[in-house]
């Protein structure tokens, strides 16, 4: 059983997102479930197979972050020395040198992953290209839209 990296905020979701899924999705599936049969025969209930589904995709999930809670290795960077050295958790500021755009990305686990929120997988193309690197370095990235090259401004440990 591999440990997969997390930061403290993305265990937090997780752990929210799993008592919402008990405690309040559970509830009413069970319940759309229930008056879903008191409406006769099964075979062709919509609304049974439907609520039956969501259920299944409910427990599903309930498994799945129980899994990844259990395996969680929680990482704090605010914790760690900053050095300005690239690491897991660590927020990077850096300039698109195509663009001349500054961007901020947030290297995360792979369940915390949202580019719209600029968190990237650490293992993604861009998120293994940053890791390792120091501050004021040059990264090249192979993505599938073609090369791109960046300028590390500033690492932070928040």
């Amino acid at each position: 059983m591999e440990k997969e990296p997390i930061t403290v905020s993305g265990l937090k979701n997780l752990k929210t997102e799993l008592e919402d899924l008990k405690n309040v999705q559970r509830p009413k599936i069970v319940e759309a479930i229930a008056e879903a049969r008191s409406h006769g025969d099964l075979k062709e209930n919509a609304e049974y197979h439907a609520a039956k589904e969501q259920q299944a995709l409910i427990e599903s999930r309930v498994i799945a972050i129980n899994d990844l809670i259990a395996r969680a290795n929680v990482i704090d960077v605010t914790k760690i020395e900053n050095n300005g050295k690239v690491i897991f958790g660590s927020t990077v500021k850096v300039l698109d040198l195509e663009s001349k755009k500054e961007i901020s990305y947030r290297l995360v686990g792979q369940d915390e992953a949202d580019i719209k929120k600029n968190q990237i997988f650490f293992k993604s193309p861009i998120g293994k290209a940053f890791i390792g690197k120091d501050k004021g370095s040059m990264v090249s990235v192979a993505t599938p839209s073609g090369e791109r090259n960046f300028e590390i401004l500033d690492v932070e440990y928040i």
